[in-house]
């Protein structure tokens, strides 16, 4: 596997890690199956930039979409935390000496999935757990609504690891007359928790590629 080309493979992640030299990866991003207990359904598209597109994604680029078909699998494990930790020990042990892994999960199994991580790396690597808001769906009316997603942020080294704050997309602040005209106007980095960033899988911003979140400027 050469390290220096961009290569996408298709297939089970264990098998495709299994293949990667230890201490090589500076980065690994993993959305698995959350455990639903459901059959999930997803449709694939091609998407095109175009100016009268039917989408909007990231950075309000518009594109044009086209669906070239449906896949769905069961998302139901006898053992989903053991399917996890083979592939995040794995994972582990590709990651650079200041390599960071994130893991996306849900309120399912979100807090099985801390304390298995905490095992792999350690819980003095534990850097940030990121709330992922959103609205859209339907609400309960038996109990709140689950209307958000959780991330792990982990560091291989947690004093040696990227974290690049200048480059991070700023946001308004709430009330701007109280911090001054040039803070204002520079707006406020992110805290842990993102409110409407996440498309609905459904969605007519839905690109597939690439996510709106606020990861992408502040880690390489």
């Amino acid at each position: 596997m050469d390290s220096n080309q961009a290569n996408i493979y298709f297939g089970d992640n264990m098998d495709v890690l299994k293949e990667i030299e230890s201490g090589s990866v500076n980065l690994v991003y993993v959305d698995p199956p959350f455990n639903t207990g459901k059959i999930q359904s997803r449709k694939r598209i091609e998407t095109v930039r175009s100016e009268d597109g039917d989408r909007t994604g990231f950075q309000g680029h518009t594109y044009k979409t086209k669906v070239i078909g449906e896949q769905s699998f069961f998302d139901i494990y006898d053992d989903y935390i053991r399917f996890l930790r083979d592939r995040i020990e794995e994972t582990e042990r590709v990651l650079t000496s200041d390599g960071s892994f994130f893991l996306h999960l849900d309120y399912r199994e979100i807090h099985y999935a801390k304390v298995m991580c905490d095992e792999v790396f350690g819980r003095e690597s534990f850097i940030n757990e990121i709330i992922w808001s959103y609205d859209y769906g339907g609400r309960s009316k038996s109990r709140w609504s689950a209307k958000h997603d959780n991330i792990l942020w982990y560091a291989k080294d947690p004093k040696n690891f990227t974290y690049r704050y200048d480059d991070i997309d700023r946001i308004p602040y709430m009330a701007p007359g109280l911090v001054g005209a040039e803070k204002a106007a520079k707006g406020k980095t992110p805290t842990d928790s993102w409110w409407h960033t996440i498309v609905s899988p459904n969605g007519k911003e839905k690109t597939g590629y690439p996510h709106k979140n606020h990861l992408e400027s502040s880690i390489e």
